[in-house]
Protein backbone atom coordinates (compact mmCIF):
# COMPACT_ATOMS: atom_id res chain seq x y z
CA UNK A 1 0.00 0.00 0.00
CA UNK A 2 2.80 2.33 0.88
CA UNK A 3 4.48 1.62 -2.40
CA UNK A 4 1.25 2.35 -4.25
CA UNK A 5 0.83 5.71 -2.52
CA UNK A 6 4.38 6.69 -3.31
CA UNK A 7 3.85 5.65 -6.91
CA UNK A 8 0.60 7.70 -7.23
CA UNK A 9 1.62 10.58 -4.97
CA UNK A 10 1.09 13.24 -7.60
CA UNK A 11 -2.46 12.05 -8.24
CA UNK A 12 -3.31 12.07 -4.55
CA UNK A 13 -2.04 15.61 -4.14
CA UNK A 14 -4.09 16.76 -7.15
CA UNK A 15 -7.27 15.16 -5.78
CA UNK A 16 -6.69 16.71 -2.36
CA UNK A 17 -6.25 20.17 -3.89
CA UNK A 18 -9.39 19.74 -5.94
CA UNK A 19 -11.38 18.80 -2.85
CA UNK A 20 -10.05 21.86 -1.01
CA UNK A 21 -10.94 24.15 -3.93
CA UNK A 22 -14.48 22.73 -4.14
CA UNK A 23 -15.03 23.14 -0.40
CA UNK A 24 -13.82 26.73 -0.52
CA UNK A 25 -16.03 27.49 -3.55
CA UNK A 26 -19.23 26.14 -2.00
CA UNK A 27 -18.48 27.84 1.32
CA UNK A 28 -18.09 31.26 -0.35
CA UNK A 29 -21.32 30.90 -2.37
CA UNK A 30 -23.30 29.85 0.70
CA UNK A 31 -22.07 32.80 2.76
CA UNK A 32 -22.85 35.25 -0.08
CA UNK A 33 -26.42 33.99 -0.39
CA UNK A 34 -26.90 34.17 3.40
CA UNK A 35 -25.93 37.84 3.67
CA UNK A 36 -27.48 39.06 0.41
CA UNK A 37 -29.93 41.90 1.36
CA UNK A 38 -33.59 41.46 0.48
CA UNK A 39 -35.17 44.16 -1.74
CA UNK A 40 -37.50 46.60 0.01
CA UNK A 41 -41.22 46.25 -0.67
CA UNK A 42 -41.37 49.65 -2.37
CA UNK A 43 -44.63 48.86 -4.08
CA UNK A 44 -46.38 48.22 -0.78
CA UNK A 45 -44.90 51.37 0.77
CA UNK A 46 -46.00 53.44 -2.22
CA UNK A 47 -49.47 51.92 -2.12
CA UNK A 48 -49.83 52.66 1.60
CA UNK A 49 -48.78 56.28 1.01
CA UNK A 50 -51.32 56.63 -1.80
CA UNK A 51 -54.13 55.30 0.41
CA UNK A 52 -53.21 57.77 3.16
CA UNK A 53 -53.17 60.69 0.70
CA UNK A 54 -56.63 59.72 -0.63
CA UNK A 55 -57.96 59.43 2.91
CA UNK A 56 -56.68 62.91 3.82
CA UNK A 57 -58.11 64.31 0.57
CA UNK A 58 -61.56 62.83 1.28
CA UNK A 59 -61.44 64.18 4.83
CA UNK A 60 -60.66 67.64 3.51
CA UNK A 61 -63.59 67.47 1.06
CA UNK A 62 -65.95 66.40 3.84
CA UNK A 63 -64.87 69.29 6.06
CA UNK A 64 -65.26 71.70 3.15
CA UNK A 65 -68.76 70.45 2.41
CA UNK A 66 -69.73 70.78 6.06
CA UNK A 67 -68.46 74.37 6.23
CA UNK A 68 -70.45 75.27 3.08
CA UNK A 69 -73.86 74.80 4.74
CA UNK A 70 -75.56 78.17 5.30
CA UNK A 71 -78.88 79.37 6.73
CA UNK A 72 -81.30 81.60 4.80
CA UNK A 73 -84.50 83.26 6.09
CA UNK A 74 -87.33 83.35 3.53
CA UNK A 75 -90.13 85.88 4.11
CA UNK A 76 -92.93 87.63 2.30
CA UNK A 77 -95.09 86.13 -0.41
CA UNK A 78 -93.97 82.49 -0.16
CA UNK A 79 -96.15 79.56 0.80
CA UNK A 80 -93.98 78.35 3.68
CA UNK A 81 -91.92 81.19 5.19
CA UNK A 82 -89.10 80.16 7.48
CA UNK A 83 -85.40 79.51 7.88
CA UNK A 84 -83.91 77.02 5.42
CA UNK A 85 -80.57 75.32 4.98
CA UNK A 86 -78.72 76.03 1.75
CA UNK A 87 -75.30 75.55 0.22
CA UNK A 88 -72.94 78.25 -0.94
CA UNK A 89 -73.45 78.83 -4.63
CA UNK A 90 -77.17 78.08 -4.63
CA UNK A 91 -79.60 80.58 -6.11
CA UNK A 92 -82.63 82.37 -4.69
CA UNK A 93 -84.90 80.14 -6.80
CA UNK A 94 -83.50 77.04 -5.05
CA UNK A 95 -84.34 78.29 -1.56
CA UNK A 96 -87.71 79.76 -2.58
CA UNK A 97 -88.62 76.36 -4.00
CA UNK A 98 -87.90 74.78 -0.60
CA UNK A 99 -90.28 77.33 0.89
CA UNK A 100 -93.07 75.98 -1.31
CA UNK A 101 -92.70 78.59 -4.03
CA UNK A 102 -94.27 82.03 -4.25
CA UNK A 103 -97.93 82.86 -3.67
CA UNK A 104 -100.34 84.25 -6.24
CA UNK A 105 -99.88 87.70 -4.72
CA UNK A 106 -96.10 87.70 -5.24
CA UNK A 107 -94.47 90.28 -7.49
CA UNK A 108 -92.31 87.55 -9.00
CA UNK A 109 -91.70 89.40 -12.25
CA UNK A 110 -89.38 91.76 -10.35
CA UNK A 111 -87.50 89.15 -8.31
CA UNK A 112 -83.94 88.18 -9.23
CA UNK A 113 -84.29 84.44 -8.74
CA UNK A 114 -80.79 83.91 -10.20
CA UNK A 115 -79.10 85.78 -7.34
CA UNK A 116 -76.67 83.67 -5.25
CA UNK A 117 -77.64 83.24 -1.60
CA UNK A 118 -75.39 84.04 1.37
CA UNK A 119 -75.29 82.99 5.00
CA UNK A 120 -77.79 84.87 7.25
CA UNK A 121 -79.47 86.30 4.16
CA UNK A 122 -83.13 87.31 4.29
CA UNK A 123 -84.97 86.67 1.03
CA UNK A 124 -88.03 88.91 1.00
CA UNK A 125 -90.63 88.39 -1.77
CA UNK A 126 -92.91 91.46 -2.02
CA UNK A 127 -96.59 91.51 -2.89
CA UNK A 128 -97.91 92.95 -6.12
CA UNK A 129 -97.82 96.72 -6.03
CA UNK A 130 -95.49 96.76 -3.02
CA UNK A 131 -92.26 97.30 -4.92
CA UNK A 132 -89.68 95.56 -7.03
CA UNK A 133 -87.15 93.08 -5.71
CA UNK A 134 -83.93 93.03 -7.69
CA UNK A 135 -80.69 93.43 -5.76
CA UNK A 136 -79.73 92.68 -2.16
CA UNK A 137 -79.04 95.52 0.23
CA UNK A 138 -77.83 95.41 3.83
CA UNK A 139 -79.86 97.49 6.23
CA UNK A 140 -78.60 99.23 9.35
CA UNK A 141 -79.40 96.27 11.59
CA UNK A 142 -77.52 93.82 9.39
CA UNK A 143 -80.57 92.21 7.78
CA UNK A 144 -80.08 91.47 4.11
CA UNK A 145 -83.18 92.16 2.04
CA UNK A 146 -83.99 92.36 -1.64
CA UNK A 147 -84.75 95.69 -3.17
CA UNK A 148 -85.95 97.44 -6.27
CA UNK A 149 -84.55 100.71 -7.50
CA UNK A 150 -83.90 104.05 -5.87
CA UNK A 151 -83.76 105.14 -2.27
CA UNK A 152 -86.70 102.99 -1.12
CA UNK A 153 -85.60 99.72 -2.73
CA UNK A 154 -86.58 96.65 -0.76
CA UNK A 155 -88.50 98.62 1.85
CA UNK A 156 -92.04 97.88 3.00
CA UNK A 157 -94.50 100.67 2.29
CA UNK A 158 -96.27 101.48 5.55
CA UNK A 159 -99.27 102.85 3.66
CA UNK A 160 -99.77 99.75 1.47
CA UNK A 161 -98.53 96.76 3.45
CA UNK A 162 -101.03 94.27 4.84
CA UNK A 163 -100.85 92.57 8.25
CA UNK A 164 -98.92 89.53 7.02
CA UNK A 165 -96.36 91.71 5.23
CA UNK A 166 -95.78 93.91 8.28
CA UNK A 167 -95.13 90.81 10.38
CA UNK A 168 -92.03 90.15 8.28
CA UNK A 169 -90.43 93.14 9.97
CA UNK A 170 -88.26 92.49 13.05
CA UNK A 171 -90.14 92.95 16.31
CA UNK A 172 -93.54 93.22 14.62
CA UNK A 173 -96.11 90.61 15.58
CA UNK A 174 -99.85 90.40 14.83
CA UNK A 175 -100.77 93.00 17.48
CA UNK A 176 -98.29 95.65 16.35
CA UNK A 177 -99.05 95.00 12.70
CA UNK A 178 -102.75 95.57 13.41
CA UNK A 179 -101.87 98.74 15.35
CA UNK A 180 -99.94 100.13 12.34
CA UNK A 181 -102.90 99.57 10.03
CA UNK A 182 -105.29 101.02 12.59
CA UNK A 183 -103.11 104.13 12.89
CA UNK A 184 -103.06 104.83 9.15
CA UNK A 185 -106.84 104.28 8.92
CA UNK A 186 -107.65 106.62 11.80
CA UNK A 187 -104.87 109.21 11.54
CA UNK A 188 -104.30 109.14 7.80
CA UNK A 189 -101.35 107.86 5.74
CA UNK A 190 -97.84 107.81 7.19
CA UNK A 191 -95.95 110.86 5.96
CA UNK A 192 -92.55 109.55 7.03
CA UNK A 193 -91.09 106.43 8.61
CA UNK A 194 -90.56 108.24 11.91
CA UNK A 195 -94.35 108.42 12.33
CA UNK A 196 -94.12 104.78 13.43
CA UNK A 197 -93.20 106.05 16.88
CA UNK A 198 -96.75 107.41 17.14
CA UNK A 199 -98.14 103.88 16.90
CA UNK A 200 -99.07 102.25 20.20
CA UNK A 201 -96.44 99.70 21.25
CA UNK A 202 -93.65 101.00 19.02
CA UNK A 203 -90.95 102.87 20.88
CA UNK A 204 -87.55 104.27 20.01
CA UNK A 205 -85.76 100.89 20.15
CA UNK A 206 -88.25 99.21 17.84
CA UNK A 207 -88.17 102.15 15.47
CA UNK A 208 -84.37 101.95 15.21
CA UNK A 209 -84.74 98.37 13.97
CA UNK A 210 -87.40 99.32 11.42
CA UNK A 211 -86.36 102.70 10.04
CA UNK A 212 -84.13 101.27 7.32
CA UNK A 213 -86.68 98.61 6.30
CA UNK A 214 -89.80 100.74 5.78
CA UNK A 215 -90.85 103.70 3.70
CA UNK A 216 -93.72 106.17 3.88
CA UNK A 217 -93.82 108.44 0.82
Amino acid sequence: MKDWLMEHKSYAVAVALLVVVLIFYFYQNGASEAIQPQPLATDKVSEAGSVQEKSEENMGKTQSQTAAVIMVDVKGQVKQPGVYKASEGERVIDVVSRAGGVTEQAEQGQVNFAERVKDEMVIYIPAKGEGAVVHPEVSGNGVMVSGGTGQNEGKINLNKAEVNELQNLPGIGPAKAAAIIDYRETSGPFKRAEDLKNVSGIGEKTYEKLKDLVTAP
